[in-house]
């Protein structure tokens, strides 16, 4: 027993140094992941936003010139 436990130790203590880290997964949760707009979709957000008037047509510029990084 104890040299099946010493083995299962000795495999365990490898794959950290393989892996770098082992993530062990207990028990319920949410996982939460949240996704970047591209830049492409952002420009649209953007423009959609003027069309409709949320936006000023110079505020459209100066946000448009902030994403594709002419500041």
């Amino acid at each position: 027993m104890k040299k099946l436990a010493l083995t299962a130790s000795l495999a365990l203590a490898a794959l950290v140094l393989l892996n770098g880290c082992i993530i062990f997964s207990l028990g319920g949760g949410t996982k939460t992941e949240t996704n970047k707009a591209t830049v492409g979709q952002q420009l649209l957000d953007l423009q959609k936003a003027r069309d409709s008037g949320a936006i000023t047509p110079a505020e459209y510029e100066t946000q448009k010139a902030k994403l594709l990084g002419q500041k």
